[in-house]
């Protein structure tokens, strides 16, 4: 399995996966406590409404004197948003192109964005920025990153998403190449949420057509570990991309320990 060969990408590729498994740590812990990387200290917690409309943390920002970075929480259950038919779009009206995303991923996004854009107006645009997430949270990351060049100092974000479903139409996909031309969508062939909703999404029932289309650059991962949740989980994604990197995943585990998301053993039939 290879990714990229170069190392800087390798070892961010990484250190970000692990930031993202931080985001589900804080959700499932009923005083939202987290683990934060060795030089970084949090900014702000993202409240959002989730798919349910209920307020929810959904990541956070936190930064270290180099770098800032933007991690957003996927869904706490998958087949929540993987089966929900709500993958009609609206218009996302953050930029000056007319292109529509997905109304449920805008929505959450939609409901976070105040509080994100005050937050970055108190940081130092001189550090830069990192935006990312895992599943939806991929989603999310990807509809603020345009956003957040547009309309914020931080015009040159660098986006790195997980498992990431589609988010927009073919037109927003090109204009986030254009407002983010530093973006890796790092996917598992064998996971089934890298291909919702589908190019061409028809509500059931309707004859109204909706077209989907990944943003770029897309960086495949292939890893088969016996289910449909684990081709997806983001400890999967981790343990997949620190095989690129095993002495530097070392260090990073023990430098900070918690940080790193759990590794499940994978069945016995699944093991190389």
């Amino acid at each position: 399995m290879q990714v990229n060969n170069n190392q800087a990408f390798d070892e961010r590729a990484i250190f970000l996966a692990a930031v993202c498994g931080q985001t589900y740590v804080q959700f499932n812990h009923t005083d939202g406590a987290f683990t934060v990387p060795t030089g970084y200290s949090v900014t702000h917690i993202i409240q959002a409404k989730s798919l349910g409309r209920v307020w929810e943390p959904f990541g956070f920002i936190m930064e270290s004197p180099q770098e800032i970075i933007i991690a957003f929480r996927g869904s706490s259950s998958t087949a929540n948003w993987i089966s929900n038919a709500n993958a009609t779009q609206k218009k996302y009206k953050y930029i000056k192109e007319n292109c529509l995303t997905h109304r449920g991923f805008t929505n959450i996004y939609s409901s976070a964005r105040s509080g994100i854009l005050s937050a970055l107006s108190r940081l130092s645009p001189g550090k830069r920025l990192y935006i990312t997430g895992h599943s939806l949270g991929g989603a999310l990351a990807t509809l603020c990153a345009p956003d957040v060049a547009v309309h914020t100092a931080f015009n040159t974000p660098h986006l790195y998403t997980y498992g990431s479903p589609r988010a927009g139409d073919p037109a927003f996909a090109k204009a986030c190449s254009r407002y983010v031309p530093n973006s890796y969508r790092i996917g598992n062939l064998f996971d089934a949420a890298v291909y919702v909703p589908p190019s061409i999404f028809i509500m059931p029932g309707r004859d109204k057509r909706y077209y989907y289309s990944h943003v770029q650059t897309f960086y495949p991962l292939s890893f088969q570990n016996g289910s449909v949740s684990l081709n997806h989980a983001l400890s999967s994604y981790f343990r997949e991309l620190s095989k690129l990197r095993p002495e530097f995943t070392k260090q990073l585990c023990a430098s900070t320990p918690g940080f790193c998301p759990v590794v499940e053993e994978l069945p016995q039939a699944t093991r190389a």
